[in-house]
């Protein structure tokens, strides 16, 4: 990971247009080539990023992220105050807690319930950003990428949206579509999963346990 604290400014061109006038800021490099700049505040979330896959190119202070989408981060960089590169090594991924990855496994055992004709190909298929809970296929053949959460929120559409790039510059697998499973989707995921194309499922976690709703009894 390169970690540079540097006085710039930050343009970016895609779907609208953003800038952030001069200031010391964090630019945070990742070995897969996601690009953030982050202020001294505002929590985890970064001013503005550009995930992977794209292209990085420095001259002579300015930098240009460019994605296959066209989109375009420019930093120009006014004072370079200190540059560093870090090897993290691999990362083992995150542990989930013990409901959502019960789910994973039963959604696995019942690829089914997320569509009619979905057959499971691998569950936990590696990645370089790590790894995809579920590598499926729809009844035509197609790839599916499916991402299995407690709580669908915009932080695992993001998530997902990062593996559909990644695996879609194969062209054994491509073209591949994303599907968000979860046992609630926030009402803000659904809509940044209609924008990037990906779909939302949500699941009875008590019905693919086999625990049927309840019933009225005698005792």
């Amino acid at each position: 990971m390169r970690l540079v604290i540097a006085r710039c400014s930050v343009d970016y061109q895609g779907r609208l247009s953003a800038h952030l006038p001069e200031a010391v800021r964090l630019i945070m490099v990742k070995a897969d080539g996601c690009v953030c700049i982050h202020a001294d505040g505002g929590a985890y979330k970064p001013l503005n990023w550009m995930n992977a896959p794209n292209r990085l190119s420095e001259s002579d202070g300015v930098w240009t992220v460019v994605n296959p989408a066209g989109e375009k981060l420019t930093i120009t960089i006014a004072e370079l105050i200190s540059d560093t590169t870090f090897e993290l090594g691999v990362d083992p991924g995150l542990d989930k807690d013990g409901v959502e990855a019960h789910l994973q496994e039963l959604l696995a055992a019942s690829p089914e319930v997320l569509g009619d004709g979905i057959r499971l190909v691998r569950r936990e298929y590696p990645t370089d950003i790590g790894p995809v809970d579920l590598l499926c296929r729809d009844a035509h053949g197609a790839t599916i990428a499916v991402e299995v959460k407690r709580r669908g929120d915009i932080a695992g559409v993001e998530q997902l949206t990062r593996y559909l790039q990644f695996l879609n510059q194969d062209p054994v697998l491509a073209p591949v579509r994303g599907l968000l499973a979860a046992q609630v989707v926030r009402p803000q995921a659904r809509a940044l999963s209609a924008d990037r194309g990906i779909e939302c499922v949500e699941v009875d976690y008590d019905l693919l346990r086999g625990i049927q709703p309840d019933q009225h009894r005698l005792f």
